[in-house]
């Protein structure tokens, strides 16, 4: 079998994801397109070797409908052989992007794969392609008569029952943005790429987080008022303390990422460094009301498959879609606290749905190549109940 190595993986800087934020003006595929562009400009290849570009998008619709990957290789200037194609694991969607990439070059069927994933939740609001549904549509209600929740409701559910208080939940959302505005902005040369952007005629380059905030506080978060509480959920889940803010949640987010995944062989005849290699994988079901806690039982297979206990592993990044999930991750394993997100994560960050799988792969291996580490662990939670890990080894 093939090893999968990393040459390289980008990503644009984080805009807000609301009219008026950074990136707001740059249409999604072009944003897509940006990185793809620059991923082969920098490591100097003939984007004709491409063998496939894997894109993941959450919110496929109206700019981002009919596979953006395509729309984004074409306007990226790829030769029309390179094919692409856009999938949809929701918040997971450009690190499952990585593992089909991974995949295809482990079994021989790839020598070179782009994964991607891009989200313009300014443009393209969260929800909006899905016409009216909610997540308690008819095939379901037989199995959860008592209906299914927003990813918010899951976080305040799972911080009742692993007793985090507002306090720890807003002091891990500050330590977010205190790592984001030291050792992210240290660690940011070799991944971010500026963006471009026009608006009103007059010309700029984004090339910082937008969603970073240096003067946050615990302090000041906690002025912050819960945001997913009504009359009707209170009375169903008394056990809620209604934890859960805009200030310890990621926020709404626009960006991209893409990776550089092909053979060793492949690398050596291209004159490319790896950088690390895929070492294992996972992916799992979960409970889909509680939703965010898929990241316990997919860090559990993806060590067992490994053979490596949490300890070996030298850095873990568990994406902060909101404070409880790395919290009680980092509780369930005794992982090192240290160790986890030690660059800011999400809620500093931003989580651009689809991208953001590629963001945290970018971090993660960047810190490792900072630090000298060997191991790095990945896992996402996602909508539905699901979670993705994924363990690279620095090369």
């Amino acid at each position: 079998m093939n090893n999968a190595v990393i040459v390289d993986v980008v990503r644009t800087p984080s805009g807000k994801g609301k009219p008026g934020g950074s990136l707001s003006s740059v249409h999604p595929a072009e944003l897509l397109a940006t990185v793809l562009r620059e991923l082969v400009a920098r490591n100097d290849i003939d984007a004709a070797v491409i063998d496939d570009v894997i894109a993941g998008c959450v919110s496929q619709g109206g700019e981002q409908a009919i596979n953006i990957a395509r729309t984004a290789v074409l306007a990226a200037g790829f030769p029309e052989s390179v094919p692409a194609t856009t999938i949809d694991r929701q918040c997971g969607s450009s690190q499952q992007a990585a593992q089909f990439a991974a995949q295809a070059i482990m079994s021989g069927t790839s020598d070179v794969v782009i994964a991607a994933g891009v989200e313009s939740m300014s443009r393209v609001p969260m929800f909006s392609s899905a016409m009216g549904q909610d997540p308690n549509v008819a095939p379901l209600r037989h199995r959860y008569p008592d209906g299914l929740v927003s990813q918010g409701i899951a976080a305040e559910l799972l911080a009742a029952r692993w007793k985090l208080d507002r306090e720890t939940l807003d002091e891990y959302a500050a330590r977010s943005h205190r790592l984001a505005t030291t050792v992210a902005a240290e660690q940011a040369a070799g991944q971010l790429i500026p963006v471009d952007v026009v608006e009103d005629g007059v010309s700029r380059t984004v090339r910082t987080d937008e969603t970073v905030r240096p003067a946050t506080t615990a302090e000041r978060l906690g002025a912050l008022a819960p945001v997913f509480r009504n009359d009707a959920l209170a009375a169903r889940f008394p056990e809620i303390t209604w934890s859960i803010t805009a200030g310890n949640s990621s926020p709404l987010t626009d960006g991209a990422s893409a990776a550089l995944i092909m053979t060793e062989q492949k690398a050596a005849t291209l004159g490319l460094r790896p950088r690390a290699r895929f070492h294992s994988f996972a992916v799992t079901g979960s409970d889909a009301l509680l939703m965010l806690d898929g990241v316990i039982p997919a860090t559990a297979k993806v060590l067992q498959r490994a053979g490596l206990s949490i300890d070996d592993i030298d850095a873990y990044e568990v994406n902060e879609a909101f404070a409880p999930v790395p919290l009680l991750w980092q509780r369930h394993f005794g992982a090192d606290p240290d160790k986890l997100n030690p660059a800011g994560g999400a809620i500093a960050l931003g989580h651009p749905l689809g991208a953001s799988g590629g963001r945290l792969l970018a971090s993660l291996l960047t810190h490792l190549e900072a630090t000298g580490g060997r191991y790095g662990l990945q896992t996402m939670c996602e909508g539905g109940g699901m979670a993705n890990a994924t363990i690279i080894e620095r090369l």
